[in-house]
């Protein structure tokens, strides 16, 4: 299990780390409130435990993915189930995830 925490721009050495688990695909889980992905893991509740464990709150994570061929975002998750969908429908916190996953992943992403 490859999980990347990252605050700033990605390096491609995190990217290639991160892609340990699924190569053309990282899994993202992200505190949107303190701006922190979690790339990559086998399950987005790997990736979650630790952002709990270093502050995060429950609220404020939420999970998707990067589809490195393609360079689409995704916004579902099991982990977003509490919002009553896999699909993060919240519009503000879609909203902010979409962001902070464009802002970070910058090239990898279209």
């Amino acid at each position: 299990m490859a999980i990347v925490i990252i605050d700033k721009i990605v390096t491609p050495q995190q990217i290639k780390k991160a892609q340990e688990d699924y190569e053309s695909y990282i899994k993202l889980t992200i505190d949107i409130d303190r701006e922190i992905i979690a790339l990559g893991g086998e399950f987005h509740a790997d990736a979650e435990k630790i952002l709990l464990e270093q502050g995060s709150q429950q609220k404020n994570l939420w999970g998707g993915g990067l589809n490195l061929e393609t360079k689409l975002l995704e916004a579902n998750a099991i982990i977003n189930y509490r919002g009553g969908s896999a699909e993060i429908l919240e519009p503000k916190a879609r909203e902010k995830f979409l962001k902070i996953a464009k802002k970070f992943l910058g090239k990898y992403v279209k």
